[in-house]
């Protein structure tokens, strides 16, 4: 858990004096910056107290020293004193006449944010979580002091109302413990997290802190023996290392119940040992030696130092069996240490002394995708929805065959992929192969696959892709190509039948509406017009002179999106990609194979 700073005093000036007795690296003149923002929220709350008879100012006293443990900058640090003094008399141009544009700016839009009511009842609708998301997109400083508020109150959760308390822990989980590890907080998301399940399933919180507790000594004794063959290993090479242990948190124990269905007290690898050295080159060097000393598990070892997360997280991870426990074992530089522990925050630090340079918001990854939101058109509940969960979800790591890796959220699929090499790539895709495989476009990627996609310049997007589609590009995309190709796909979404049609009289020409027409039965004598198709034949892994048949369950005919299946008598079946039949054919993968619509 993240350290907390306990301030023992009422009095505002003794309050101060420990605050600053707390975080030394704030210069004199910054000091006396904090000072007048810090008599400023005094006098205007010194009458208000909170439900426990608690001064109101401690609060926001506890907010920025959230902040100060990631070492931030003057302006964060007096926009988290006064992120909520517009409730309490305070203008937003007083603000601005006293301490300058930025911090007025931080503290108004922050105080918006803050106001928004997000619980369990507003989660999954869209407009609470919009709201918030468009105004952190003004600036990152904002993201900081909001996670540093929700945390405090989180730790504090004791004061308020208990029909409140489990609302607010479950909107920790939902929404705000994703964000801090987005930003790379990675101590605040673990006490989110932890403190959640302190509220929601307390139960099974006191049952892992009672276990975690018990063997507290037992497993101080077997990282002890572990850190000692490390170090020992270590002076033999030549190399300098820090090593640290810790057990996991709270609620990483509890997901890996769930998911294992045990109990705490059978789980084992609940031990971690974290090694910091100088180099990269360290890192990897330290990997063939921790293996030289105890075998590793298969598939637990990650490279984030090569594919670094969108956080900006560096790092190695292995997990090996060390006394017949499993352990797990991160390698890091000291730089990479220091991502880790404050994340987007140490790009907004000191850097190096006195040089104070912040980094532009636009190399921030997070910041990118923000910015995306609000600038995107998001048509409808569904589409911001998955623009969240692209945010705060899970990602996963793929290749092109060159070896590029695009970084692509949890579920996305090759659409998805081929959409985020470039929109006309994706527009004509027809099917994709995983590791040299043909795999089923609406199947979810994998980490580490190599992606490699099929197009056909007589392809274009479909409904059925729209639906597949995981990442906020594709379904964007996608949608607009519909409705500016597909007079039928306009009609169902806008819920009319109303098409347009051009005149010829050139640039500026008027778009006239069309009404309606009622469906009506032909007359007798007259046949219903016959809609015809070109007249196409389908490759075969780009072959004529293969046996092949078009499916009767869902008669695919050119331009449609097709896929191939090898049938044991009748040749190649030819389907639809989005034909329910071809889906739920057993083993399917292991028989499918590339075909395409001659060009």
């Amino acid at each position: 858990m993240t350290n907390e700073t306990v301030f023992k005093s009422s009095d505002p000036q003794t309050l101060l004096q420990e605050f600053f007795a707390a975080n030394d690296y704030l210069a004199p003149e910054e000091k006396s910056q904090i000072s007048k923002a810090w008599d400023l929220l005094v006098q205007n709350t010194k009458e208000i107290t909170r439900a426990n008879g608690e001064p109101y100012y401690v609060h926001p006293l506890r907010v920025a020293q959230i902040l100060c443990q990631n070492k931030l900058d003057c302006p964060t640090i007096i926009s988290a004193l006064l992120h909520s003094i517009n409730q309490y008399g305070v203008t937003t141009e007083q603000v601005r006449a006293l301490f300058g544009d930025t911090v007025a700016n931080i503290t108004d839009t922050t105080n918006k944010i803050l106001n928004i009511p997000i619980n369990t009842k507003t989660l999954h609708q869209s407009d609470a979580i919009r709201k918030m998301f468009f105004a952190m997109s003004d600036d990152v400083r904002i993201i900081f002091i909001s996670l540093a508020d929700r945390l405090d109150r989180m730790r504090n959760i004791n004061n308020i109302r208990r029909e409140y308390q489990k609302v607010i822990a479950e909107a920790a989980i939902a929404v705000w413990a994703p964000l801090a590890e987005r930003m790379g907080m990675q101590k605040e998301k673990n006490e989110f997290e932890d403190l959640s399940l302190k509220y929601t399933n307390p139960d099974a919180y006191l049952q892992i802190k009672n276990i975690v507790s018990q063997s507290s000594q037992e497993q101080a004794e077997y990282l002890g023996k572990a850190t000692q063959a490390i170090l020992k290993a270590t002076q033999k090479v030549g190399i300098t290392v820090t090593i640290q242990s810790r057990a996991k948190h709270y609620y990483s124990i509890y997901q890996k119940m769930r998911k294992r269905n045990k109990e705490a007290r059978e789980l084992y690898d609940l031990l971690a040992l974290r090694i910091l050295c100088q180099t990269p080159a360290e890192c990897y060097s330290l990997v063939g030696i921790v293996h030289s000393l105890w075998k590793p598990l298969d598939g637990r070892f990650k490279d984030y130092i090569a594919m670094p997360k969108s956080n900006g997280y560096q790092s190695l991870h292995t997990t090996v069996i060390c006394g017949g426990k499993p352990l797990e074992i991160q390698i890091r530089t000291v730089d990479m240490h220091n991502m880790a522990e404050h994340g987007v925050a140490s790009h907004w630090l000191y850097k190096k002394g006195s040089n104070k340079d912040l980094v532009e918001e636009d190399k921030l990854d997070i910041m990118n995708r923000l910015q995306a939101l609000k600038q995107a058109s998001l048509s409808d509940d569904k589409s911001f929805s998955e623009l969240k969960d692209e945010l705060l979800g899970d990602e996963i790591y793929v290749f092109t065959p060159k070896g590029d890796v695009k970084r692509l959220r949890a579920g996305a699929t090759a659409i998805d992929f081929a959409y985020a090499i470039h929109s006309d790539i994706g527009e004509k895709i027809v099917g994709a192969k995983a590791d040299g495989k043909i795999i089923p476009l609406n199947r979810p990627l994998q980490n580490t696959q190599i992606i490699e996609i099929i197009t056909n310049p007589q392809a274009h997007p479909t409904e059925a892709q729209l639906k597949i589609v995981k990442t906020t590009k594709a379904h964007q995309k996608i949608h607009s190509w519909l409705m500016a190709n597909d007079p039928t796909f306009s009609e169902r979404v806008n819920g009319t039948a109303t098409t347009t049609v051009t005149t010829s009289a050139g640039a500026g020409s008027e778009v006239a509406a069309v009404e309606p027409q009622k469906k009506r039965r032909p007359k007798r004598g007259i046949q219903p017009q016959v809609v015809s198709y070109p007249d196409k034949k389908v490759l075969v892994q780009g072959e004529k002179n293969v046996l092949y048949n078009i499916a009767q369950c869902c008669r695919p005919h050119y331009p449609d999106l097709i896929m191939g299946y090898v049938t044991r008598s009748k040749g190649v079946s030819i389907h639809r990609a989005d034909c329910i039949i071809y889906q739920r054919i057993p083993n399917k993968d292991e028989r499918s194979v590339q075909v395409e619509w001659e060009k």
